[in-house]
């Protein structure tokens, strides 16, 4: 693929802001643009010389947006994006809701002969992909998948939706085998009650399947740290031969690399037949720029 990618990017929050580091780092892009809801104001030192608009339909030639968005946002923007013809990554991550996003978005992409990647950050992602390889080489047996400690990117965000919240930050604590604690801090606006906002916060689908606990804060500012991990372990079965097992680890900056798992999908989405699709539906070797016969010398 000598020709670059020309891609926009959707949404400038922490998402938005490391997409643009990894795409300014990946020679096979090209950025179009950058679409925000208040384009005409200042904008920050790092988008000089970019064009910034508040309608994807305004940057021309576009081939695939990236949606650095709120996952409740993803299904509408996703469409009008593929309405037009423009492939679509997003980072949705809701994951009893992927199957259904899939279903609506591969209708609106097979219609316009064009490709949406869902869920593409890393877990759903790229960790899905992880789970994939173990559940093939050991059919039969356990997963276990405890994330953080560390900040989650749509709990947050999902927290800071809710009416009377100024600032938040939702934590994960693993407490082991699958099962997480959720610590949630608020900024509360002026003339909200705490008690009011923390039953919204624990209603939320986000989470009222976990222990969650809320606190109140002066400043969240000073709690705020985007490291995140991720510890996976599979015990089972290979054939008829029991005790195999397999252990995945990573420590990561959550949104840097969400933001680098989105430009790596983007590259197989111009590589797949028009649909929608998750990361395990996708060979890993289209993630990768260049051509497939370099990486096969090199990986196998």
């Amino acid at each position: 693929m000598n020709k670059k990618i020309r891609v926009a990017i959707v949404g400038y929050g922490n998402i938005g802001k490391y997409t643009l580091e990894a795409i300014n780092q990946a020679e096979d892009f090209e950025l179009v643009g950058i679409v925000r809801r208040y384009p005409n104001e200042k904008q920050p030192q790092e988008l000089s010389g970019i064009s910034v608009v508040d309608r994807l339909e305004a940057l021309e030639d576009v081939e695939v947006a990236l949606l650095a968005v709120p996952t409740r946002s993803v299904e509408s923007y996703a469409k009008e994006a593929l309405s037009r013809g423009i492939a679509t990554v997003d980072t949705f991550d809701i994951h009893g809701d992927i199957v259904s996003l899939r279903n609506a978005l591969s209708q609106v992409a097979c219609q316009n002969n064009t490709t949406a990647i869902i869920a593409a950050g890393w877990d759903p992602g790229t960790d899905s992909i992880v789970r994939t390889m173990m559940e093939a080489i050991v059919p039969k047996g356990i997963t276990y998948t405890d994330f953080g400690p560390g900040m989650s990117m749509g709990h947050t965000v999902a927290v800071k939706a809710i009416d009377g919240v100024k600032k938040a930050l939702s934590m994960t604590i693993p407490i082991g085998t699958s099962i997480h604690r959720r610590m949630v801090y608020v900024e509360l606006q002026e003339g909200y009650s705490a008690t009011d906002v923390i039953q919204r916060i624990k209603g939320d689908d986000y989470f009222k399947n976990d222990e969650t606990h809320v606190l109140i804060v002066d400043d969240v500012d000073t709690l705020i740290d985007m490291g995140h991990g991720v510890h996976m372990t599979r015990k089972g079965v290979s054939g008829a031969t029991h005790n195999q097992l397999l252990s995945f680890d990573m420590k990561i900056n959550n949104p840097a690399l969400t933001a680098q798992v989105m430009v790596c999908a983007a590259r197989a989405a111009l590589r797949m037949p028009s649909g929608a699709y998750t990361l395990p539906e996708i060979a890993p070797i289209d993630m990768l720029p260049g051509e497939r016969e370099q990486w096969i010398k090199k990986l196998c």
